[in-house]
């Protein structure tokens, strides 16, 4: 095959046109296997260098090879270059090699550049496999892992299983072996009833006393489950008789428990005495099998001497005081911390008992903490907390009912603080909150009923108190004429915001109580709604009583001045002392107008601290319930309802005591020549008249207490309606005059000097009504023939002038009455 391919290289070399050109086909196939570059070359330049290809010839004859060569490709020499006797240069084929071997040379770096492609290729296709091969690799190694993993799992598993049927297997020898020996036993409790004597020497042994309970609690709980079975059998199969069961064993055995219980019991009490501790425990553990213990439990804690009689005597006497005395709630509050201290103190002691001996010690404090919340508590609230007659309660004197709420309140509270604080030393499961409730359910039961009566007794109370100081205060000052003007008695009764204070202070008591026996929103909401509407009962009377008692100085001041109106022929005697009784009877009307005033101002004080109250402490105790804010709202406007109506009342006869004493100062000191002076040639007087200075000064002082009691709307309306009146009044007044134009200059200062004052008022109505005054009172003052033109801008007042013109002291000399009728038409 090789020799064809070389034979086949030769044919195309040799078909080449010329010498220069040497189309030498290298193969990569050249290079494999025992390559021999001597031999390579050899085939390049055979055909150019026949010496060297005879030498090569020489040498392969005489080695006897063959003309194939091992390595490249045999070259044929031309017959015409081979021809003797041609002369050549010395060397003639340089050129040709120089062609030959660049040739061969770029076929070689084809060659090496296809090599190079290939090795790249190979390299990566190597690569992607040797990748493919590491993951592979890594995925079985995985496997191979958890294969190893599961088989130690496996194993491990089978040597557990060995490992615990091996125990299963000593564990049921050791049980057969058991059960063996408990049905020895169970056939000598069995044999004769009451036949303890020949039981086996482990139930007489003392020192295996634990053994013994233990085998015959196991025995007696086994005996009566078949005795059950046996009864459900017996039920089945009717008249049939039964075999004879274990009735004996369970005799035999309940017997025995129970002398080795009370044996067990006699230690454990000497032991306690002894404070041995370690036999305590001993025996507590041994009698943990009996009942789960209980009697052992019960047995300790009903010895404990905390609750020996004598020492719940000492309780009430440590906080009720010496027998006889009335104690007070900080006495008992003082009594009871002490004494739940004292309480705490032993039990914190018990518990550290408790928990070295017994091996349940929770189930044993919670016996403990129960038989005090039970037992030494309730005998104490007992004598503490009597609970008083709603229908004939305790006087104040005794207390009244504010005592027992008051010890209530405290009591609980204290007692709150004993349960949170046994709580914290340890009770077991025990619902001690739960136990503390109940212990005052038969008075929280019904407390806002207490609560509610309360508050009443306390107010009657407070009532008969002040009736009293008024009363003792008359007195001592003596009694005073009603002639003097002054009401004494009325005035000694006057509105006290202290007193509406305490009334606040004595719900706010309540309210805290409320708040303290309940923690549920909606029962909180109606015990406070409740308390609340005591407190504005107590406030709408209290106000609206002392605004009538001030109501009736206004009263009796008005009837002062109706007793001494008198006609009009009188002596001079007469008048005189009817004049000074109405002095007297002015001089009471003003101190009740004074005391009036300072009646409403107190009551609006009042009034604002329970708004305040309301919306600072109430309110928000209400929002829970849907409805029971709105509600005390309206509660609350409809309970100030009647002092509002008294005060009304109250304040419109004020008005009528002011205007009174307006009408009899104006009738007193205006005189008829103040409007009609002389026309005498002195220049007129432009002061006010006697009669309005007086009345101006009166409503200064008296309208002052008003200025400062009466706010707001309350202050509007009042001197809106007194400045009407007053309107009105003067009107009246004035149509009893004559005016000439002095007199009109005079009048019209007086208006002003009344518009000055009642501008204070702050009442434009009234400011208006008086500015109109003044234009009215120019129909006194212009000539006839200009009255017309007062009214061009003022068409309102034509009435009012109308009345005025027929005043003027020429109406009927200057016929005023036919020139002005078409202008009143």
């Amino acid at each position: 095959m090789k020799e064809t391919k070389d034979r086949t290289r030769t044919d195309r070399s040799s078909k080449s046109p010329s010498t220069d050109s040497y189309p030498l086909v290298l193969d990569i196939d050249d290079f494999k296997g025992d390559f021999s570059f001597d031999a390579l070359f050899g085939n390049l330049v055979n055909e150019l260098l026949p010496a060297y290809l005879e030498d090569e010839t020489d040498t392969s004859e005489g080695h006897g090879a063959n003309d194939a060569m091992s390595n490249g490709h045999l070259r044929i020499p031309d017959a015409g270059k081979s021809a003797p006797g041609v002369s050549s240069p010395l060397f003639p084929e340089v050129d040709a090699l120089l062609s030959l071997f660049k040739n061969s040379c770029t076929q070689l770096v084809d060659l090496r550049k296809q090599i190079d492609g290939k090795l790249y290729n190979l390299k990566k296709e190597v690569s992607t496999q040797d990748s493919k091969h590491r993951k592979t690799l890594s995925e079985l190694e995985k496997g191979v892992d958890g294969l190893f993993d599961s088989f130690a799992r496996l194993d491990s598993r089978i040597s557990s299983v060995g490992q615990t049927a091996a125990k299963i297997g000593d564990h049921l020898q050791k049980h057969a072996s058991q059960t063996i020996d408990l049905i020895k036993y169970l056939m000598e409790f069995n044999s004769s009833p009451g036949d303890l004597m020949e039981l086996s020497p482990l139930f007489s042994d003392d020192s295996r006393v634990a053994e013994a309970a233990s085998i015959a609690q196991k025995l007696r709980s086994f005996a009566e489950e078949d005795i059950g079975r046996q009864g459900i059998a017996v039920s089945v199969i009717g008249n049939a008789a039964a075999s004879r069961g274990l009735e004996v064993a369970v005799a035999n055995l309940q017997e025995y428990c129970n002398e080795l219980e009370n044996r067990l019991l006699s230690r454990f009490d000497a032991a306690s005495q002894k404070r041995e501790l370690s036999t305590m425990a001993e025996c507590a553990k041994i009698l943990s099998q009996f009942n789960r213990g209980t009697s052992a439990m019960q047995h300790y804690v009903g010895l404990r001497p905390m609750f020996d009689l004598e020492v719940m005597n000492d309780d009430a006497r440590l906080v009720l005081g010496d027998p006889g005395s009335q104690p007070s709630p900080s006495n008992v509050s003082r009594g009871l911390s002490a004494l739940y201290k004292e309480i705490t103190d032993t039990v914190r002691k018990e518990a550290a008992t408790i928990t070295a001996v017994f091996p349940s010690p929770n189930d044993v404090m919670s016996i403990l903490v129960q038989r005090v919340l039970e037992d030494r508590i309730p005998k104490l609230l007992e004598k503490l907390l009597v609970k008083p007659s709603l229908l004939n309660p305790p006087s104040m004197e005794e207390g009244g009912l504010i005592l027992y709420l008051r010890m209530l309140a405290v009591a609980y509270e204290k007692t709150q603080d004993l349960a949170r604080d046994l709580h914290s030393v340890g009770c077991g499961d025990l619902d001690v909150e739960g136990l503390t409730e109940s212990l005052f359910l038969p008075h929280k039961d019904i407390y806002i009923e207490y609560e509610q009566a309360s508050l009443r007794q306390l107010y009657k109370s407070k009532m008969e108190e002040l009736r009293a100081e008024s009363q003792q205060s008359s007195e001592s000052s003596g009694t005073i004429g009603r002639s003097k003007g002054a009401t004494i008695s009325s005035s000694q009764q006057q509105i006290s915001v202290t007193v509406v204070t305490e009334f606040v202070r004595w719900n706010e008591e309540a309210v805290s109580r409320s708040t303290l026996f309940s923690s549920q929103p909606v029962t909180i909401a109606g015990n406070v709604r409740a308390v609340f509407t005591c407190l504005l009962d107590q406030v709408s009377l209290y106000i609206t009583e002392g605004l009538e008692r001030a109501r009736e100085s206004l009263t009796e001041a008005a009837a002062l001045r109706e007793r001494f109106v008198l006609g009009t022929s009188v002596s001079r005697r007469v008048a005189a002392a009817a004049a000074s009784a109405a002095e007297a009877a002015a001089a009471a009307g003003e101190n009740s107008f004074r005391s009036f005033m300072v009646a409403v101002q107190r009551c609006g004080s009042s009034v604002a601290i329970v708004q305040q109250y309301f919306a600072n402490s109430i309110s928000r105790l209400l929002l829970p319930v849907e409805g029971a804010h709105a509600a005390s709202c309206e509660e609350m406007a409809t309970a100030m309802s009647s002092a509002e109506g008294a005060a009304y009342k109250g304040l419109q006869q004020c008005i009528e005591t002011v205007m009174a004493e307006v009408e009899r100062l104006l009738s007193a000191e205006q005189k008829a020549t103040d409007y009609r002076s002389p026309d005498d040639g002195i220049a007129p007087d432009h002061r006010p008249t006697t009669a309005c200075t007086r009345v101006v000064a009166y409503l200064s002082r008296v309208l002052e207490s008003a200025f400062t009691a009466l706010e707001g709307l309350n202050k509007q309306a009042f001197l809106t309606e007194l400045g009407n009146r007053l309107h009105k009044g003067l009107l009246s007044h004035w149509q009893k005059f004559t005016f000439n134009p002095s007199g009109g200059l005079r009048l019209k200062r007086d208006i002003t000097e009344y518009g000055e004052f009642v501008r204070s008022f702050n009442a434009p109505t009234v400011d208006e009504k008086f500015e109109l005054l003044g234009i009215m009172a120019n129909v006194f003052i212009v000539a006839p023939e200009s009255l017309s033109s007062l009214f061009e801008g003022t068409p309102s007042i034509r009435k009012d002038a109308q009345k005025f013109i027929q005043l003027r002291d020429d109406y009927k000399s200057a016929k005023l009455a036919a020139r002005l009728s078409s202008l009143f038409v």
